[in-house]
């Protein structure tokens, strides 16, 4: 077994193989740990969730050789987003029509684009993958680090990537504290066919003692997302489906006309995580490993995608110039370029959860007016578009905005 390797990941989800697909064809020798079988990896099964891809994830996807090997017809455009506040009349809308856009994002299935890491990381020569291992710690030398194995042996590399979950093992290992927030509520994910078109909106209802929304897939079919405390999830998980399709139509005000469950329900605990430091002694954290979103606001995958680009991309300029890839100054470079804005997003995204979840009427006051006041001055509007989509200048106005 090679026992020397330039860049070792730990994690095969999707920031993981992403990383390893921005370095194919690199020259540099990849290898990928992963604890799931060969099988899960090569073919991964449908959970229930649905990426929202932004400009720029798209952009990333495209460079690195993923998404010709994505298919096309299972992508859905997201071509308008409207958000309601319990039963008032308070709406925030946004149109692509109105951004010069083609669409806001574009709606993939998560295990589809698993499936294209896969067959991407398996093209490259550099790349070995090892599933079935489990890394048990991380020891750092001046030259290199040493992955330690479960099983006791030892592979070294000149830079260790983790991205091995928002609940990192070897996070913790490296020393490394995070903020762990716990919002007590849990994720129902469903697919769902509804009797009328929906035209390629995404809906988002901030009711009192729910979340719910509605992303567009192809057809007539949706996924639904409801979000509801963990106490009252079981209740809901084990409803029949007769009931569950009656409450779904009803809640969804009859927009979509009768729901039907035609998938799987799958439930998923809301933990959002955001680690002190990204980097340590030739060590690097990537994707959830480094910043774990609530999903409100659908940038977990693209924050991962973003990440582990401006990683592959210093690494790769230190390569060609013949500089060693697990320098301190390297690793300094990539964190400053992207905790900044992670911090925005993960602390922005807590505020929006925090803000539309309370119930009390103080808080569903100022929601009101946070609603009416983006929905009717252009300029906000036209700068949370901006933001979500990561198209145009939005993400360069948003830190200029925020940094006053």
């Amino acid at each position: 077994m090679q026992t020397n390797y330039d860049i070792v990941i730990i994690g095969g989800g999707p920031a993981g193989l992403s990383f390893a697909c921005s370095m194919a064809d690199s020259g540099a020798q990849v290898l990928v740990v992963e604890k799931s079988s060969l099988e899960d990896l090569s073919k991964p099964s449908y959970d229930g969730r649905e990426i929202a891809l932004t400009h720029l994830s798209l952009s990333i996807l495209k460079k690195i050789g993923v998404w010709n090997l994505v298919d096309k017809n299972s992508i859905s455009l997201l071509k308008e987003a409207q958000v309601f506040d319990g039963d008032s009349a308070a709406l925030l809308n946004f149109k692509s029509e109105n951004s010069g856009i083609e669409a806001l994002g574009y709606l993939v299935p998560n295990y589809q684009l698993r499936q294209a890491l896969y067959q991407r990381v398996s093209q490259a020569d550099n790349i070995k993958l090892m599933p079935d291992s489990l890394v048990d710690d991380v020891d750092y030398c001046d030259s290199h680090s040493k992955v330690i194995f479960a099983d006791g042996a030892i592979i070294e590399a000149k830079l260790v990537v983790a991205a091995d979950s928002r609940f990192s093992n070897i996070r913790r290992k490296m020393g490394i504290p995070s903020l762990v927030e716990d919002f007590s509520k849990v994720m129902i994910v469903s697919k769902m066919r509804h009797e009328k078109s929906h035209q390629n909106i995404a809906l988002e209802y901030f009711d009192y003692g729910q979340t719910l929304a509605l992303l567009p897939m192809i057809g007539d079919e949706s996924s639904v997302v409801l979000t509801v405390s963990a106490d009252k999830s079981a209740q809901l998980i084990q409803m029949s489906e007769a009931d569950f399709n009656a409450k779904m139509s009803k809640d969804f005000r009859g927009k979509l006309g009768q729901l039907t469950q035609i998938g799987e329900r799958h439930s998923y605990p809301l933990v959002g995580v955001h680690a002190k430091t990204f980097i340590s002694k030739r060590f690097a954290l990537i994707g959830d490993a480094a910043v774990g979103m609530h999903p409100v606001t659908a940038h977990g995958f693209n924050l991962g995608l973003r990440g582990q680009d401006i990683l592959a991309t210093l690494v790769k300029e230190a390569q060609d110039a013949g500089q060693d890839i697990g320098s301190e100054s390297l690793l300094k470079l990539f964190e400053k370029k992207h905790i900044y804005l992670t911090k925005i997003m993960f602390f922005g995204t807590n505020g929006i959860v925090a803000l539309f979840t309370n119930d009390a009427p103080v808080a569903k006051q100022i929601r009101r007016f946070v609603l009416n006041f983006a929905q009717h001055f252009p300029p906000i509007k036209h700068l949370i578009t901006q933001h979500l989509t990561e198209s145009g200048k939005g993400i360069t106005l948003l830190k200029k905005v925020l940094q006053k």
